[in-house]
């Protein structure tokens, strides 16, 4: 069973940045992908950016001009950079690793493991 734990959460001013980070518990998770979801209360879990073993890169469209996800499969670790950040950007920020080293899935469903999550609120 892998373990995901993010850090890096917080309250900022619009147009502030944050780095979130996500530790898997494993090695062996560094030929799979691992990603970024989002969710505010009442709403579904929406993808924001995923990075595959490789380095292959995906993001929302809302954010692509302004996040950048990287890892160092070393240290079994993703972060999400998040620069130029909107009150819209307001929400819980999950880590999640599918269980799958091809194309990279935007489906919260596609994902095998999910961290606690971590709170980002961005103020006005």
């Amino acid at each position: 069973q892998v373990r995901l734990v993010e850090s890096g959460g917080g309250l900022v001013a619009a147009g502030g940045s944050l780095r979130l980070s996500c530790v898997a518990s494993e090695q062996t998770v560094s030929r799979y992908i691992m990603a970024w979801f989002r969710q505010t209360p009442g709403k579904e879990r929406e993808f924001v950016a995923a990075i595959s073993g490789s380095g292959n890169t995906a993001y929302a469209d809302s954010v692509e001009d302004r996040f950048s996800i990287s890892r160092d499969n070393g240290k079994n670790t993703a972060w999400l950079q998040m620069d130029g950040l909107k009150p819209e950007d307001t929400a819980v920020y999950y880590c999640a690793l599918e269980n799958f080293a091809g194309r990279i899935s935007y489906g919260a469903h596609k994902y095998d493991y999910w961290g606690q999550g971590t709170q980002v609120t961005v103020s006005s």
